[in-house]
Order: structure tokens, then sequence, then C-alpha cells
């Protein structure tokens, strides 16, 4: 019984790398050469940890954000990366996910805005 779930181990193991490999080719097969930026292959992962400059930058947009007139930021989460903010949460409007956007665009350092904020629909359940 030991050997036969070994087996069953070492086969899905197997599996996960053949399917890492294959992600991994099939991404840098997809990208021309000149696209790469230097040592982008053996470059680590982003770790995950904002920076000063992002965690500045992030802090700046919520300034803007909580600047605006008639704008709750409270529900309104940033990100930022290198210059690319993302905007998560909730907002009342319909109108302030397209003004969170604009305002977000406008402070200096932002160089994309993905938004991903959705309408706050309030109720007691």
């Amino acid at each position: 019984m030991k050997t036969a779930s070994r087996v069953v181990s070492a086969l899905t193991l197997s599996l996960f790398a053949a399917a890492a490999y294959a992600q991994n080719d099939a991404m840098s097969a997809s990208m021309p050469m000149d696209a790469m930026t230097p040592n982008m292959a053996s470059a680590p992962a982003h770790s995950g940890h904002a920076t000063k400059a992002d965690r500045t930058l992030a802090r700046a947009v919520r300034r803007a954000l909580g600047k605006t007139s008639g704008f709750d930021v409270s529900g309104v989460f940033v990100r930022a990366r290198d210059g690319a903010v993302t905007l998560s949460g909730t907002v009342r409007n319909g109108d302030q996910i397209r003004q969170a956007e604009d305002v977000t665009r406008s402070v200096q350092g932002v160089t994309s805005v993905t938004n991903k904020l959705s309408l706050f629909h309030g109720g007691n359940g």
C-alpha cells in the first residue's frame, strides 16, 4: 500500500512540475525576445512587499481621492506597484467609479490604473 501511495505522490509531483514548466515556456514563447527586460527570465517574481515608493504613491492617491468633493474613500483600497495603481473595493454610485480612475490618473507618479471598483449594495443581511 505504501508503494502505491508513493507512486501516486510521485506522479502528482511530476504533473505539477510539467504544468509549471509548460506554463513558463508558453509565456516566454509568446513574448518576443526584444520585449523582455534584461534578466527577465532569471529575475525573481515581485516579492509581494510594497516598496517605500509604492506606499508613498498609494497614500498620495488615497489623499487625492479623499479631497475629491462628494467622494467617499472609506470603501476604496489602493495598491501601487512601480507606478501601476489598482483600485478595488466599493463606492456608493456609478459616477464615482470613473471619478476615482480620473483622480488616480491625475496623481504624479501614476503610470497606469486598474479599476476594480464596484457598487456598494447596502442591506441588512
